[in-house]
């Protein structure tokens, strides 16, 4: 049970993992997506301090709307031996008194909501028949847009590929015994998307992991591992072919490390960006225009879904 002290109430990692459901997260998060392509919610690009090699500690602020709960979340972004880690809080405010109402552990809140966007982006991307899922990375997110994206699709197979097979293998594994889904380790990321409907990169690489010529026409792909202007789990190519649908426009132009990296090599310019996902949420915008079409869902994730997870959490949105 959530604590309560001082007027606050504090959501532990155990507390958010209990309640916050991949079934209540996917339409908080789709909501609070729609909303912050429309203009109703607000927030500022990200600020980032270097604590160190591989280290990162984050102030993201947003404001759920006029007199509408506002808040931050706090969070350290290590990445060591590989994997990345998020921990921090996610402070909610009142927005009628103004008063802090709310705690909530940040890397569990991050970890279920970055998976419920991906799902949510899925299901207004990927074709509707879509059902062999590949996931390169081990980590926790991975584990996480598994069972998200199984949400959304009817999935017969998943695919598993990291750089140590072992772990693919192992976690291939944990995925049937856990779901009941056919799942299967790769020894290399080529082979393990070959056949996927749905590719999803969630690694800590600095350097593209996925290329281009691998994916093969009607595939969708979420990118969301690389979380910063330095990082690029995909190449150019990907971006050059692909229908590119992003979070949020201001933030992956300035820290969406795939686009900068291929606009920086003159492959793309600012409008290879076609939309926002929660334009394609809204009926602004198509998610895909064809059975063939290869898309593609840039996923820098915000302090909106934090914040609008965590105000699900509190009972206040």
């Amino acid at each position: 049970m959530p604590e309560r002290a001082g007027g606050l109430t504090v959501f532990s990692a155990e507390d958010v993992r209990a309640r916050l459901t991949y079934e209540a997260a996917i339409p908080v998060v789709r909501e609070a997506m729609i909303a912050l392509s429309d203009g109703r919610v607000r927030q500022l690009l990200r600020s980032f301090i270097g604590v160190g090699e591989g280290r990162t500690f984050a102030i993201m602020p947003a404001s759920l709307g006029e007199r509408a709960a506002f808040g931050a979340k706090l969070v350290s972004v290590f990445t060591e031996d590989g994997k990345k880690a998020h921990e921090g809080v996610v402070v909610l405010f009142d927005g009628q008194a103004g008063r802090p109402v709310c705690i909530a552990d940040a890397g569990e809140v991050t970890a279920i909501r970055t998976a419920a966007s991906s799902a949510v982006a899925t299901d207004a991307m990927a074709r509707k028949d879509a059902s062999v899922l590949a996931v390169c990375g081990t980590g926790r997110q991975a584990w996480g847009h598994v069972l998200a994206i199984a949400q959304v699709r009817r999935l017969k197979a998943v695919h598993v590929w990291s750089r140590d097979p072992g772990m693919s293998v192992d976690f291939a594994r944990r995925v049937t015994d856990a779901t009941g889904i056919a799942a299967r380790g790769f020894p290399e990321a080529e082979t393990a998307v070959a056949e996927a409907d749905i590719v999803c990169t969630v690694t800590a690489a600095a350097d593209p992991i996925l290329l281009g010529a691998w994916i093969g026409p009607g595939t969708h792909v979420n990118v969301v591992g690389s979380s910063g202007p330095g990082q690029a789990e995909v190449d150019a190519e990907l971006m050059a072919k692909s229908r590119f649908i992003v979070d949020h426009r201001e933030h992956v132009l300035a820290h969406g490390g795939e686009f900068l990296r291929a606009k920086a090599a003159g492959i793309v310019g600012d409008d290879c960006i076609v939309c926002e996902i929660g334009e394609v949420l809204a009926g602004a915008a198509a998610g895909r225009t064809s059975d063939a079409e290869i898309t593609v869902y840039k996923s820098l994730g915000h302090a909106v879904q934090d914040l609008a997870a965590t105000a699900w959490l509190h009972g206040t949105l």
